[in-house]
């Protein structure tokens, strides 16, 4: 299933650099009723324009963010990297439920070793990082956007404001 063409990317090479790196993924909906559903990514697929982005999570524990996703399309994920705080979230309103493909795997198994070596550089052991990116490859799905909005959420005084290049 394609995703329709938006605007211009909202995101410079740095930052899309930055949310394929060993970043930690939040990805969260909302459903009719308001009640916000939160699952871990397991690694990001970025164009390298900027305008499409795929997170991958594990399908048995982000079977409501499907179902939030299949009723009303609308996603936000942030990437968050643990060592600086950095944090960068978008959003969509257009997100799709995906298959992922072999590269996507291999791209998974490249960012559980990056997420790794970031947090083992703050002191996090291995074991427990690669239990918290636990899932069998099979069992993962991809949840695709373009994103229609961008924020920085790094805690100070930009945190809530749109995403500025160098940002």
């Amino acid at each position: 299933m394609s995703l329709p063409a938006t605007a211009a990317p909202l995101l410079d090479a740095d930052q899309i650099a930055f949310v394929r790196g060993g970043v930690s993924i939040s990805v969260a909906t909302c459903g009719s009723g308001g009640l916000p559903q939160l699952v871990r990514g397991i690694g990001c697929r970025a164009a390298d324009d900027g305008s499409l982005f795929t997170v991958f999570v594990p399908e048995p524990k982000s079977q409501q963010i499907q179902r939030d996703i299949f009723a009303n399309g609308a996603i936000a994920v942030a990437f968050t990297k643990p060592s600086t705080h950095r944090t960068l979230q978008l959003k969509s309103r257009e997100a799709r439920v995906t298959a992922l493909t072999p590269a996507d795997v291999a791209l998974v198994h490249a960012y559980r070793d990056a997420f790794v070596a970031e947090l083992a550089a703050i002191g996090m052991r291995e074991e427990l990082v690669r239990t918290l990116l636990a899932a069998a490859d099979e069992e993962l799905v991809g949840l695709s956007f373009r994103p229609s909005d961008a924020f920085t959420q790094t805690p100070g005084p930009k945190a809530g404001q749109p995403l500025k290049a160098g940002e």
